[in-house]
């Protein structure tokens, strides 16, 4: 059997083949088309590239709000020319078989579920912190059923707008995300050094939105990726892991919070193991 894996993310496209939904192939890597018509066909030609035969099954992540029978996206500010487009519908044309397609950020979390850092955990909470903040809720080896979507970085924290001034919609996202950081200090975030306290006060700021987390969902496991959290300067699990235990206080244990072990291919694992509970 073959299965296609795929995560279309804003700026990247990864493209991977698997046999068994255990382990695939090296995958195919290319910036994300802006235009829809071209990423479907970029899609396509990576996988031909792979002489994959038949295809069984495919599935992956797209990154946006997806609509409520996950077949378009509804909305997203990177991929503005994907939306409503019919993604599922070109794809499974095109594929010639069934697809099945879920929020980046969610698909991500069920890899790391089931292959990285969060195995053995009966109620894991995945969130990304790069570009943007994206998450999800993991229980029992499944993405937790939602009406819409999760989306934890939409939180408001800054409520009185004490640190991000009148003009910015004070969220965990605009407080803490890579493109908010170099919007306040006109750098990019890798050229910030380790040692800067810029990188505390970012742990400070997400250990209040884990506390929302904590309360909302009660994880066994938080498992924090993006490269904000895993790359090189990042903010440092130790510090998160200070501040969060600080600002839950004695209302509730903190739990276990890892670093994300996948890294940028966590999205194709996690579509291996979609593709493991749908066909």
């Amino acid at each position: 059997m073959t299965y296609v894996l795929f995560d279309i993310g804003g700026t990247k496209t990864r493209v991977a083949v698997s046999k068994d939904l255990k382990q695939f192939a090296e995958p195919i890597s290319f910036k994300t088309p802006k235009k829809f018509e071209e990423g479907i066909d970029a899609i396509v030609e990576a996988v031909k590239k792979m002489e994959t035969g038949p295809i069984t099954a495919a599935a992956g992540g797209v990154r946006g709000v997806l609509s409520e029978d996950r077949s378009e996206i509804m909305d997203d500010s990177a991929l503005s020319a994907w939306v409503e487009e019919p993604l599922k519908e070109n794809l499974k044309k095109k594929l010639k078989t069934e697809v099945y397609i879920e929020n980046d950020s969610a698909v991500v979390a069920l890899g790391e579920a089931h292959f990285g850092a969060g195995q053995g955990a009966d109620i894991m909470v995945y969130h990304t912190v790069s570009t943007g903040v994206g998450g999800a809720k993991i229980e029992q080896g499944h993405i937790d059923s939602f009406s819409v979507g999760f989306e934890p970085g939409k939180q408001i924290l800054d409520i009185d707008r004490t640190i991000l001034g009148e003009d910015v919609l004070p969220t965990l996202e605009n407080l803490v995300s890579g493109t908010a950081l170099e919007a306040r200090t006109g750098v990019k975030p890798y050229e910030i050094p380790q040692s800067d306290a810029v990188w505390d006060q970012l742990a400070y700021y997400l250990a209040h939105g884990l506390r929302n987390s904590v309360l909302y969902w009660s994880p066994d496991v938080i498992v924090l990726g993006g490269s904000m959290i895993v790359g090189d300067p990042r903010i440092l699990l130790d510090d998160i892991i200070k501040h969060t235990q600080a600002v839950l206080g004695e209302e509730v244990p903190c739990p276990l919070l890892k670093d994300a072990e996948l890294g940028s291919v966590g999205g194709l694992y996690g579509a291996m193991a979609l593709l493991e509970q749908r066909t």
